[in-house]
This record gives C-alpha cells, structure tokens and sequence, in this order.
C-alpha cells in the first residue's frame, strides 16, 4: 500500500520510493534500510521495470543507480521526465563523468549520491525530499544489543556498530576498512550475529596467507587432479558460505587474475571450482576487510576499480584505538581479567602510561600488552614497569621537560605503592607481593618514601605481621 499525505489545495503528495537497482545487494541496502526508518519503498530490478512502474502509479521519490544492465539510470531518468516533470530524483554513482552528467541535468528535482553510500547522507537527503520531519539521524533497529566481549565506550566506536546495525539486515556487501587489529572482525562478526542469515555459516578466509593457486581452491574449490595435490575433490568457501556470511580478510592482496573470479561472483553469484567448467552457485554475503586505502590501490592500478564498487556498497570504516582514549582502560581490564581469572588489576601508573600510548598495533597491541602485564606481574596489581617498554615511556614523552615526566611518574608509582600498602595493613611482605616486586625492592621504595616526608604506616617502627 502505497503512504501519501494530502496536502493544500487537495493534492495528494505520495511518500513511496522507487528503487532501481539491477545489484540485488544494493536494492537490499536501500529497501531494508529506508524499510527501517518507517517509509514505503517498491524496488524494481531493472530500468525497463521501472518505467512500468512510473507509468502505473505515482511515487514520491525515485532512487536509481546510473550505470545498470540494459536501460542506464539516466535514461529512465530521461524517460520518466516525458511524464512527470516533477518526481524527485536521486541518482547513486561512483563515477565522476556520471556525476558530471547529472549535474549538468540539474533542474531543482535531481541530485547524486556518491558510493560507497553514506546513509546519514542518504537519510537526509530523503528527510529533505519527501518534506519529512528532520532527525538526528537514521533509527536503529532495537534489541540489538552488543556482547559481553565488546567495548563502547567511545562515541567513535558506538557510531561504528550503529552502522552495522542498519546495514546487517540487509544482503548487500560491505567493505571495512581500518589499521590492522583495530577491530574490523569484530565488526564483521556483529554484521552476521545481527542479520537474518546469523543462524548461517561465517566463514574467514586470509587473502594474504595463501599463494594464489591455493588461494583460488581454497575460495571456489577444486576438482581431483586439477593440480599436484589435488588428490580429491574439495568444496570452496563461496560453496560452504552459501545462506551465510564469508569474511575476505586481506582482500587487496589477491592478484588481478582471482580479482577477476571474484568480480563474477559478487555479479551474478556464479562460480567454477578449479579444475571444472561446471556453472556453480553461491548466495553468501560478501564482508570484505582491507588496512590500505584500495581507492589508491585503484588509482595506481593494483586493484580492480569494478571490483572496488561492488565490494563497496556500504564502506564501514573502524577508527584507531588512539582515536578512541574512552575505550582503552574498558578494554584493558577486559582483556586482563581474561587472563589472569579476574586475580590482577592496574595501578594507576599503569593506567597513565596506558592511556598516553598511542597503540599503532591498535586492540590487538593492547591485548598483547596485558597479557605481557599479567605474565610480570605475579601479584595482584600491574604497575607501569609490567608493560612493554615503547606503553612505560608513553608516560615520560607526553610529559613536557625531562625533570617534569620524572616527576610526574614518580609521583604516579608513590601513590600506587601507598595505595596497595593501606590495602593490606601495611603488610610489607604482602605489598610486595601484590605489586609483583621483591621484598627487597619494596623496602628500597619505602626508605625512598620516608626521606621524602610520606608516612609509611599509621604507626612508626610497626611490627609487621609475622616479621617480629
């Protein structure tokens, strides 16, 4: 059923939107997301359906790719204006000569939006449209809540996974990118969990790891005898994915020779195992992960630019941890009561030094970190001289002036010790052991201390529990 509003003068303005996208995956993006935000949508999979669709009932928008098999997008653009003067038209492309050409058509009704699709961008631009009440942004469907093991904290982070939340009921393929161990299979594995397909197979392949005649095996299988070693026949991974997702971890790293296999089955789904010249079929949802920037590649000519659009569809780009300070400390802990059982904390050096860091490794540097941290430390508290030396002199380096950053640790590693010897009764020997240091090592800090004017325990010359 079509939604409408009659408006002054007895007009009746049609809210419907017409999709015209022959990639399935990118009719599913639109129509699940605009589907979402509580607007009606008929989507046609061609031009030619959808100029009988104009000509069978009104719509208040239509959304079109440009370039599609058989009548182009500003072709049905021509033609739909020989009968309607007024639809307000958005054109998706990627390529500035079409973007070129649709500005140069412009008329108050028609504009263009650039893939990979923005949906905050798309959002508006409907909002703006359709006359529709401005909000903050596009909803996000509810009961999707994140898993024990995930942090977000940051606004950064948050803003990551809303998007895979509004992009995972779709088909449609995604591209993330990010610095390595940033998190992007995390992303990726959030996708999955929250899409219909969830109760599918999620299949991970690295594209870098595998030369490319195990490669092409490992992703299409292969047929006995295709080649030394192929002693029987094997399924592929587009075969194994079918109904579910299949991660492409790596993806810049194939050779043009299997970036060209991949083209065909991100187009039509089909396949051949290697070996074989039998037509084989796939329906897995393509999650693609890259650290470089693959429209550069594209430029320079090391990645297919056909490829880049179809792997692109909806491009989710997962920031640095250095770019997320409020995630670091939630993380740390999470990963440090992994593994140490929940026995081992940090001290506030350590989570000074922590968080000056700037973690070019990202959250897999981190966890490395506190499983180092944990390893050195035996005791229940993680001092800064636990972490690995690059995280201890974070603390120094952000100081400004030698004699101001050994101040400020200094500082920081007193406190910690007073901190943990008020914890346990001005126990020395149980201090100690919670900081993870030697007897020894600790009376060396004490005496330090009480030259410096701090008072050691609640009673001067105390005799310690078992010490007497």
């Amino acid at each position: 059923m079509s939604a409408s509003v009659r408006g002054t003068g007895n007009v009746t303005f049609d809210k419907t939107i017409l999709v015209v996208d022959d990639d399935a995956g990118q009719r599913s993006l639109l129509e699940s997301f605009l589907t979402g935000q509580g607007l009606s949508v008929v989507a046609a999979s061609s031009g030619e359906e959808a100029l009988a669709l104009l000509t069978s009932r009104p719509f208040g928008m239509m959304i079109s790719d440009v370039r599609m098999q058989g009548m182009s997008g500003l072709e049905v653009l021509r033609r739909a204006r020989e009968f309607s003067s007024t639809l307000s038209v958005l054109m998706v492309t990627a390529y500035p000569e079409i973007r070129d050409a649709v500005g140069a058509m412009q008329d108050g009704a028609i504009n263009y939006l650039e893939k990979p699709i923005d949906l905050n961008e798309l959002h508006f631009l409907v909002q703006q449209v359709l006359g529709l009440q401005p909000t903050s942004g596009p909803v996000i469907p509810d009961g999707l809540d994140l898993p024990s093991h995930v942090v977000a904290q940051s606004p950064a982070i948050r803003e990551v996974f809303r998007e895979a939340a509004l992009v995972a009921p779709s088909e449609t393929r995604v591209l993330i990118t990010g610095e390595t161990g940033a998190g992007k299979e995390v992303v990726t594995d959030l996708l999955h969990a929250w899409s219909p397909r969830s109760q599918g197979p999620l299949l991970k392949v690295n594209c870098a790891a595998l030369p490319d005649t195990l490669l092409e095996g490992e992703l299409f299988g292969h047929m006995r005898g295709a080649f030394t070693g192929a002693g029987e026949n094997r399924v592929g991974r587009f075969e194994e994915a079918s109904g579910g997702t299949l991660l492409l971890d790596e993806v810049a790293e194939m050779s043009p020779a299997l970036q060209a296999k991949l083209l065909r089955v991100t187009q039509d789904g089909t396949f051949q195992r290697v070996g074989s010249n039998q037509e084989r079929q796939s329906n897995a949802r393509i999650v693609a992960l890259t650290n470089r920037d693959l429209e550069r590649e594209v430029q320079q000519k090391r990645f297919r630019e056909d490829l880049f659009f179809r792997l692109s569809v909806v491009e989710i780009h997962v920031p640095p941890l250095r770019e997320r300070v409020p995630d670091i400390l939630p993380l740390a802990n999470l990963f440090l009561a992994a593994f140490s059982g929940g026995k081992t904390r940090l001290s506030p050096s350590a989570i000074t030094c922590l968080e000056l860091y700037p973690w070019p490794g990202n959250v897999r540097e981190l966890r490395n970190a506190m499983e180092r941290a944990v390893l050195m430390a035996r005791g229940g508290m993680a001092l800064a001289e636990h972490l690995p030396k690059r995280v201890q002199e974070a603390g120094l380096e952000c100081e400004s002036g030698e004699s101001a950053r050994g101040r400020r640790m200094e500082e920081v590693q007193r406190q910690a010790i007073l901190q943990v010897m008020r914890e346990h009764n001005y126990n020395r020997s149980e201090t100690a052991r919670a900081l993870g240091i030697s007897r020894r090592a600790l009376l060396y800090k004490l005496k330090r201390l009480a030259e410096e004017g701090y008072a050691i325990g609640p009673v001067a010359g105390r005799a310690e529990e078992g010490q007497k």
